[in-house]
């Protein structure tokens, strides 16, 4: 991995959130969060990371989404103190990423939490807990045929002098299966 430049808590939140708006399976359920709290669409697609306010808004919103905030759920068991990077990775080291420790990721990957079983595992059609795989599927197809991927945030963080998620991929967790494994 080549390390490009720190990172910040503000842009995790916003890109996780941009990733998560455009899939069928979280969408109505970030419009919900947005509409009731008042919140254009906007602070997710568009994000001004030199807002305090709205870098606060959607602290709340992935705290509502997933957990992120109260650090259960989804996030359960990550630090409180981490240092975010952004790292080149190439698709030889994408081989060894792991997925966070999470129940979905865990089934997919076959326990391993590998991508690279992930992936292998989405070929022959298996699926996590019945969510379907036809949006994994068609993003793999888009990058066979040249597409990249988004950014991934990769975290190293330090609870109480443990090393944690030395390499958890806590945003962008699908790429590693397009990059390692892409559909015939």
């Amino acid at each position: 991995m080549r390390w490009l430049r720190s990172g910040s808590e503000a842009e995790m939140i916003a890109l996780f959130l941009r990733t998560e708006l455009p899939s069928d399976r979280w969408r109505d359920r970030l419009q919900t969060l947005l509409q009731r709290a008042g919140l254009p669409e906007r602070l997710v697609t568009d994000p001004d990371l030199h807002d305090e306010a709205e870098n606060q808004a959607r602290l709340r919103l992935l705290t509502a989404h997933r957990d992120y905030g109260t650090r259960t759920n989804y996030f359960d068991g990550f630090p409180d103190e981490i240092s975010w990077q952004w790292m080149a990775i190439t698709a030889a080291e994408l081989t060894r990423v792991r997925y966070i420790d999470y129940d979905y990721w865990d089934e997919l990957s076959g326990g391993t939490r590998l991508a690279v079983d992930a992936a292998a595992r989405i070929r022959v059609g298996i699926t996590s807990f019945g969510v379907p795989n036809e949006v994994m599927l068609a993003t793999a197809r888009a990058v066979a045929d040249g597409a990249r991927w988004g950014a991934a945030s990769r975290t190293s963080a330090r609870s109480q002098s443990r090393r944690v998620a030395s390499s958890c991929v806590a945003v962008g967790v699908l790429g590693p299966v397009w990059y390692t494994r892409p559909p015939d």
